[in-house]
């Protein structure tokens, strides 16, 4: 009998104002994971839509052009005809490659945060550590999947550490601007504390 009531006061249970409060305030950059990694895959998929659509627009005009240099039209409607056909390969280029490189972008960016929320949880902590190991979970990963070359995948490691370094350091200062722990400040802080301890008992 009790455990049927736990096993019902947990699914009915719900957070209270503090809990709720408490749990963005302890969240990186004061958002909840749940919110914090679609937001992120929203963000990767707009940015990359909007750079995918620019190359991919610019790269379908110069086929275009490339594949008709040699039969121009010579009239006024060739021409109307011309350009109404330039302007749907835009549009269609364009769009194309804007959803590959958004969704390319935005599964990447999910693995990112997801990895990273995990190593949070395991490690007990929030900084910057988590982030790079993420980052570069995830660059070994897609270097896997690309079946990169040694020289490839070194350089895809580089720039998600240089990421990780430069994201988890963005966050980090957040995390102490807003007074939430940050785990290797706090061991720093923690060395010092027993230094200056000890030479005041040696003293």
């Amino acid at each position: 009998m009790a455990s049927k009531m736990t096993r019902s006061d947990r699914e009915t249970w719900t957070p209270t104002r503090e809990e709720y409060t408490q749990l963005w305030k302890e969240s990186r950059l004061s958002i909840p994971p749940l919110m914090r990694i679609p937001a992120a895959a929203i963000t990767a998929f707009s940015v990359g839509m909007t750079l995918g659509l620019a190359h991919g627009s610019k790269m379908a005009g110069l086929r275009f052009r490339a594949e008709h240099a040699h039969r121009l039209p010579t009239t006024t409607t060739g021409w109307y005809l011309y350009h109404k056909s330039k302007n749907y390969h835009l549009a269609y280029g364009g769009l194309k490659e804007g959803l590959k490189v958004g969704a390319r972008l935005s599964v990447l960016s999910t693995a990112m945060f997801c990895v990273e929320n995990l190593f949070d949880v395991y490690r007990g902590t929030k900084d910057l550590f988590s982030t790079v190991m993420a980052s570069l979970a995830v660059a070994g990963g897609f270097s896997f999947w690309n079946r990169f070359s040694a020289a490839e995948t070194a350089r895809t490691a580089k720039k998600g550490l240089i990421f990780g370094l430069a994201y988890g350091a963005v966050q980090d200062v957040v995390s102490l601007a807003k007074g939430r722990p940050v785990g290797y400040v706090d061991f720093i802080r923690r060395q010092i504390g027993k230094s200056s301890q000890l030479q005041e008992n040696t003293t």
